[in-house]
């Protein structure tokens, strides 16, 4: 039964991993764990790129949480005396508003399957046992690849020797570290304060304690090239979130205040205005009066000329004539 749900699951991940497999040994050597190494990575990039839309409604989800706060602290207020009316009111906010608490698990959840598809491929790979699209070969260069002289199927219970084990122990650090700091960073730099109380925070702390004590104590039993995967994943999700939270932060969070003065250092280098001056200034622009003409000197003129124009008429007297008498 397990198989046949994970069966497609299988195919998938191996032809990609195939893939990139028969990319890198244009430049590697078909049996090289690099090689190996590399098309796990090339994986992570593959499945974390699909996954892209389902991490934009996670921002979307956890931004509405977080602006809903105020409104689910009120209810508690409210309600707080009666379990069954607060949650009825809670879950009405939270179809009204269209967020759906559980959202900011979805990405994690959605690897899950492929976290075991990838376990099962390597297992089966360290028994000679082709899966999905791999083929005898492909499965005893998988099997017998190394990096750092640690087989990518080994794993830190099973290990041979201490080479293995060390890997293996920093790789599972690596990765219990990687899975904490993705949350720490969702949480301080992009919750605002009073996001950090009720439900939602709740859900929050318990995801950023939790999940590096379960990948902590189960990665002793992954194989390397499983935790490669987690490892690069998480990574992938530190540079995610690190971009969106930096150029598109929550209002009232950190990271909101963070970028608004950045935006005001660059304001103030390029020479820009502030944005509530920027309006002032156009209205005096509009309502400026034209500057005048310059006005224009008068022509310099003779004697002789002005007496002319002092006199009515500007004519000239009897006795000036014009030298016919």
């Amino acid at each position: 039964m397990f198989d046949a749900i994970m069966g497609p699951l299988y195919w998938i991940i191996s032809l990609i991993l195939v893939g990139w497999h028969k990319l890198w040994s244009q430049v590697l050597p078909f049996d090289s764990g690099w090689s190996w190494a590399l098309s796990i990575v090339g994986l992570t990039v593959v499945i974390r790129a699909a996954l892209i839309p389902l991490f934009v409604k996670q921002i979307k989800a956890s931004r509405n949480m977080q602006l809903i706060q105020p409104k689910v602290k009120a209810l508690q207020e409210k309600h707080g005396h009666d379990r069954e009316l607060l949650a009825q009111k809670t879950m009405e906010l939270y179809k009204d508003s269209g967020t759906n608490p559980f959202a900011s698990c979805l990405p994690i959840l959605l690897q899950i399957p492929i976290f075991f598809a990838l376990f099962r491929l390597l297992n089966e790979a360290s028994r000679d046992k082709p899966l999905g699209v791999l083929t005898q070969a492909d499965v005893e260069s998988l099997s017998s690849a190394t990096i750092f002289g640690a087989k990518i199927s080994d794993t830190f219970i099973s290990a041979d020797s201490v080479n293995v084990q060390i890997l293996a122990g920093l790789l599972v650090i690596t990765m219990t570290a990687t899975t904490f700091l993705t949350q720490r960073q969702l949480m301080a730099k992009n919750m605002p304060p009073d996001a950090m109380t009720g439900p939602y925070a709740r859900q929050q702390k318990m995801l950023l304690y939790v999940l590096p004590v379960v990948f902590a104590v189960g990665g002793v039993a992954f194989p390397i090239g499983v935790l490669l995967y987690w490892t690069t994943s998480n990574l992938w999700t530190m540079g995610q979130q690190f971009y969106v939270i930096r150029n598109n932060p929550a209002p009232g969070t950190p990271a909101f205040e963070a970028k608004m003065q950045r935006d005001a250092h660059k304001r103030a280098r390029k020479g820009l205005p502030e944005p509530e001056a920027e309006g002032a200034d156009t209205t005096t622009v509009v309502e400026e009066a034209p500057k005048p003409q310059q006005r224009q000197q008068p022509k310099r003129q003779s004697r002789q000329q002005r007496k002319k124009q002092q006199r009515p008429g500007g004519q000239p007297d009897a006795g000036a004539g014009d030298g016919s008498g």
